[in-house]
């Protein structure tokens, strides 16, 4: 099933729109070029999954701005609560 919110492009085309300032990547970004044999040893790694489901509330702005943001806004929310989480036990 395609997801009309998903546009797939070429490298090139969107090499080509950072270069013309239509993407959020400054055009001044630095560039790595991935090693030719890099997907030979890429592994996926997934989240622990040492979740727990919470009744929680939140101010209805908050919770309206990560739903503006597009389909996962749960997910962004407890990614904020991880960096704040790990920022206060000092290992950022």
């Amino acid at each position: 099933m395609a997801r009309k919110d998903i546009k797939r492009s070429s490298l090139e085309e969107l090499k080509a729109l950072r270069a013309r300032g239509k993407t959020r990547t400054r055009a001044d970004a630095p560039v790595r070029e991935i090693e030719e044999d890099f997907w030979e040893h890429a592994h996926v790694v997934m989240p622990g999954s040492g979740k727990t489901s919470v009744h929680l509330r939140v101010d209805s702005d908050v919770l309206e701005w990560f739903r503006k943001q597009g389909r996962g806004h749960l997910s962004r929310m407890n990614a904020v609560l991880r960096s704040y989480v790990e920022a206060a036990r000092g290992r950022r």
